[in-house]
């Protein structure tokens, strides 16, 4: 491995979702007691989740400041294959951009290669999430006469973004239209949209994250972390189980305890040239603020995967 003379500009954020939170309504922590739990688990900032969830444009950009934290960006779904939907669906986005450049402003100058990157993302298709991951049913894709009007509406929303001065990413994920690493690389050869690579996902819709990182390092602009194990994905997927049924399994588990080779993905994102935000994610299944075990199991988890990030760093020779 060649050396390295100088600091590797990268920031580690959580996200709500790694403690079960996939709505605004019924997390098992408030917006501030979350925000103070990755502050202390030694995260640089987080995901926003839900839009909502952690707060508004007005509160959001203080809640941030209060805990010395910086936002990563987050998720919004938008209908590309249903124009009627699609055009519903830029309110959303809309909303989100206006808490993204709220924290943007707030901050000053602020270093563009850590702004927020609003996280485009596509539905579930509900034959696609009963049967998620590989081997993929390709009868089940995108038809090639639907790619240009889907792919026309990508570019729309990111140029949205791009009017707002927000650089967009394109999150691929199980059981949606872009999963498998055949659509990504029509996803990135039919738009101009940067890609929001996501290493769990990839590796279970059957690709190879070192890989995908030197192949697709010109269009990488964030990167969630998460492992993954294809041993669970292949036993529930044999029980005809389906994306939850795979998340509930334990298909995301910590940091160290699937598949991912850790240090192999940071060593190739630094060789890439790859700096701003990398996003620790583990999916679990959503769960009450009442059940006080699942919480404790979530606050230890995203500590142990914050150390185990930290190591990873260490083994690949960057810290």
């Amino acid at each position: 491995m060649r050396a390295h003379t100088s600091p590797w500009e990268v920031r580690v954020a959580s996200a709500p979702v790694s403690f079960g939170v996939y709505r605004p309504a019924g997390a098992p922590l408030g917006p501030q007691e979350m925000l103070a739990t990755m502050r202390e688990a030694g995260y640089d900032g987080t995901d926003s989740g839900p839009i909502g969830y952690l707060g508004t444009a007005r509160t959001l950009p203080e809640r941030l400041a209060a805990q010395g934290l910086g936002l990563a960006g987050g998720w919004v779904d938008l209908r590309y294959d249903d124009p009627d939907g699609f055009r519903e669906d830029l309110a959303a986005l809309d909303t989100a951009l206006d808490v993204f450049t709220a924290v943007r402003d707030a901050e000053g100058a602020a270093d563009p290669r850590f702004a927020p990157r609003p996280t485009l993302a596509c539905p579930d298709r509900p034959e696609r999430f009963a049967r998620p991951g590989m081997p993929a049913d390709r009868r089940l894709s995108l038809p090639d006469g639907d790619w240009p009007a889907y792919a026309g509406c990508i570019d729309e929303a990111a140029a949205r973004c791009r009017d707002r001065g927000l650089e967009p990413v394109f999150h691929h994920h199980l059981g949606t239209d872009v999963e498998t690493p055949e659509e990504i690389e029509r996803l990135l050869g039919s738009t101009d949209v940067s890609l929001c690579l996501d290493t769990g996902h990839l590796w279970l819709a059957g690709g190879n994250p070192v890989a995908a990182i030197r192949d697709w390092s010109s269009r990488i602009r964030q990167v969630h972390v998460k492992d993954a194990s294809r041993d669970v994905l292949a036993r529930v997927r044999a029980n005809g189980g389906d994306l939850w049924d795979l998340v509930a399994a334990g298909g995301f588990p910590p940091l160290g305890q699937g598949d991912l080779d850790l240090p192999a993905v940071l060593a190739e994102l630094r060789r890439s040239g790859y700096e701003g935000w990398i996003v620790i994610e583990q999916d679990v299944t959503a769960f009450r603020a009442s059940d006080t075990e699942a919480l404790a199991r979530a606050v230890a988890d995203q500590r142990a995967n914050r150390a185990a990030f930290g190591e990873a760093l260490r083994a690949a020779g960057l810290a």
